[in-house]
């Protein structure tokens, strides 16, 4: 197709990005959710570094299994054995945050701690397992609290994989974006979230201070 259209190197490659985004997005429709999970999962391994911002809900590598399974059905009209399959894939896939040689760098508002699904009582052990994340040497982990100014609306989330590509997820698919412009704006979002976030200790007391809300909502 190239050559018929003689198109020169840049529109080439161009040509490439599209038709490779193309056969990702079928074959994630062609295979339901488990599908889509196995694709954003080989798209994860292929990463040595991703820069996470997620304002509305725990970013996938981070979910609990029963966060998870509730991330991809509820309010949704799904296949219930579809989706267990997609959550398994999904947890399967977070070996890679604890392999040394990647990095990682997620920032999350606290909205997006606060939004539960299923049951505040799921939310204790979710709020642990973003606390262990935080200790890893490679990983950084920061959370916007609510008593902070926003340095903008954070209008959705997306990844950025190795500075090249950034994927924002909506409720039916993937956009993919590769243009520098796009990828710059997307860095500078995520850097001015991640200057208003807190880390460390910080981090996890403020966990602390969310997981005592949970427990005391789960007992109402």
């Amino acid at each position: 197709m190239s050559a018929a259209l003689t198109l020169d190197e840049d529109r080439r490659r161009e040509s490439d990005a599209l038709l490779l985004r193309l056969r990702d997005e079928v074959s994630r429709l062609k295979s339901g959710l488990a599908g889509r999970e196995a694709a954003n999962a080989a798209r994860v391994r292929s990463a040595q570094w991703m820069a996470v911002f997620s304002p509305a809900m725990i970013p996938p590598l981070l979910q609990t299994a029963s966060y998870a399974r509730l991330a991809l059905s509820i309010g949704q009209d799904v296949d219930p054995d579809d989706a267990a399959k997609a959550a398994a894939v999904r947890v399967e896939s977070q070996a890679v945050v604890f392999e040394p040689g990647r990095k990682f760098a997620f920032v999350l508002t606290e909205g997006a701690v606060r939004t539960w699904p299923g049951s505040p009582s799921l939310m204790p052990a979710q709020l642990d397992r973003l606390a262990q994340v935080s200790t890893l040497p490679h990983v950084r982990l920061g959370i916007v609290p609510w008593s902070v100014e926003a340095p903008a609306f954070p209008l959705h989330g997306f990844t950025i994989y190795d500075g090249a590509v950034s994927v924002v997820e909506s409720l039916t698919g993937d956009l993919t974006l590769t243009e520098t412009g796009e990828i710059d704006t997307h860095m500078d979002v995520f850097e001015a979230f991640a200057a208003a976030a807190v880390y460390d200790d910080g981090l996890r007391d403020l966990l602390g201070q969310i997981g005592a809300d949970y427990r005391a909502l789960a007992i109402k």
